[in-house]
């Protein structure tokens, strides 16, 4: 089973922007499961730039309990960014978002310097290996 968000099982994925033709993410997991969900990002102290989670499905976060900051990026079915939040610090909650489907949550700072906005479209493309 999925024991952490780095598993070897988990499926691993890069995340473009392919609007703007930027990347966030080089190596990002999926939070699909109740328990990966549940855990998400919590009691991580190190998430380097380049790395992501995307929880699946997904209408509103808190940040209860984490150690760091993080973007998020909430999308629709379509891959389709809904609304991004900048640097969330812990102990946060987002709005509820009714037409997101899922979040991708990154590193603080990535949704900024990638230029990443509402109305933008993100690929998930399997890596090799």
């Amino acid at each position: 089973g999925r024991v952490g968000l780095w598993c070897t099982d988990v499926t691993r994925f890069q995340v473009k922007n392919a609007t703007r033709n930027t990347l966030l993410a080089d190596d990002a997991g999926a939070a699909d499961s109740f328990m990966t969900r549940f855990k998400g990002l919590m009691g991580v102290k190190d998430f380097p730039m380049g790395r992501g989670l995307h929880i699946v499905p997904c209408t509103s976060i808190h940040t209860f309990f984490m150690k760091i900051a993080i973007d998020a990026v909430f999308l629709d079915r379509d891959g389709v960014v809904v609304d991004v939040y900048h640097a969330l610090k812990p102990w946060r909650m987002s709005r509820f978002h009714p037409s997101a489907r899922s979040v991708l949550e990154l590193p603080a700072g990535t949704a900024l310097s990638s230029g990443t906005a509402a109305g933008d479209r993100l690929l998930f493309v399997p890596r090799a290996g």
